[in-house]
């Protein structure tokens, strides 16, 4: 039994996550968590939990890997309380996140030489906005940030790095409309030197056509990098929209097939009442999620926390979870 476990929280709340996922927790997790009100844990209740878990964005297969879990660890320790069940339920889906976060490389940042981060994902994802964020995260920390408008195939995207640019006192490297992404990127490189810059943030082309002229423009923007710091881009960021839902898994795959992602970032979680597309890109691609944005704002942007992830979603702030 688990009723020993006498908590309010067994992570400290972020206020970025509480206010990002406040309309997710309010939302399908809010019919989730009210599921183990009920006086019995029986098969209605795991049928409602997999239908409510498919619905909230986790995914098929994730799902019942989820529920399959609980099924055996409400078995094994013969619970009987459906509050108790709620806490396994709980332990499940950090378990999951904790597979994927486990990945997760230690980044090193060293002056003189710049962390390069390549930023990709489909356009519409809050890319751009998404740099921004990682730019001010960087400032915040003391390290000098440095843009890349390496998406040269829209201008309002080249303009947009640049209003963020001004915003934020950074400088940003860009050319003209449609020229070589790869003459930007090198123009970026030389200039991260030059400006004695801690971290270049590259802007890439959100397109997904054709994986393989995807591939090829990557690859060529990355010899480019490695001809000024062999290791670069130390980060490869993925930016998915959590709005979308499956289809932001869907992207994710394709991208992951095309390049060699390291970390993903999911956006707008502000924006939707669903939330559980972090459980299926970490089941069924293990690359870690490191970071989160959670509304407009600059500052609205939080490293990715499996632990408290997890209890924003099914905890308001200050609620009793033990008893």
């Amino acid at each position: 039994m688990i009723l020993n476990r006498i908590f309010r929280r067994q992570t400290e709340p972020d206020v970025h996550l509480e206010e990002g996922l406040k309309k997710t927790r309010r939302g399908i997790f809010a019919e989730i968590t009210a599921l183990f009100d009920r006086t019995a844990i029986d098969e209605e209740l795991y049928e409602d939990l997999e239908a409510l878990l498919i619905q909230a964005d986790v995914g098929v297969e994730t799902t019942l890997e989820i529920v399959e879990a609980l099924r055996d660890d409400v078995d094994e320790q013969r619970i009987v309380d459906p509050a108790d069940a709620k806490l396994l339920l709980r332990d499940q889906m950090v378990k999951l996140l904790a597979e994927a976060t486990r990945n997760r490389k230690v980044k090193i940042y060293k002056r003189g030489t710049p962390f390069v981060t390549l930023v990709v994902g489909v356009n519409g994802t809050g890319k751009t906005t998404s740099i921004a964020k990682l730019a001010h995260f960087h400032q915040q920390r003391g390290r000098v940030p440095l843009l890349v408008a390496g998406d040269t195939f829209r201008a309002a995207a080249i303009d947009q790095l640049k209003i963020w640019g001004d915003r934020l006192n950074a400088p940003v490297i860009a050319h003209e409309p449609n020229a070589d992404p790869g003459a930007v990127v090198f123009d970026g490189m030389k200039a991260g030197y030059a400006r004695n810059a801690d971290i270049l943030l590259v802007d890439t082309a959100g397109r997904l056509h054709n994986k393989y002229n995807l591939m090829e423009e990557l690859t060529k923007i990355k010899r480019v990098m490695q001809r000024h710091v062999e290791e670069a881009p130390q980060e490869v960021l993925l930016v998915i929209d959590a709005t979308t839902g499956q289809n932001g898994l869907v992207q994710a795959k394709k991208f992951a097939e095309a390049a060699d992602i390291t970390d993903i970032m999911i956006s707008k979680l502000d924006g939707t009442a669903k939330g559980g597309i972090a459980f299926a890109i970490s089941r069924q691609l293990g690359i870690p999620i490191s970071y989160v944005g959670t509304g407009e704002k600059v500052s609205d942007f939080a490293e990715f926390n499996h632990e408290a992830f997890v209890d924003s979603l099914f905890f308001e702030e200050g609620e009793e979870v033990g008893r």
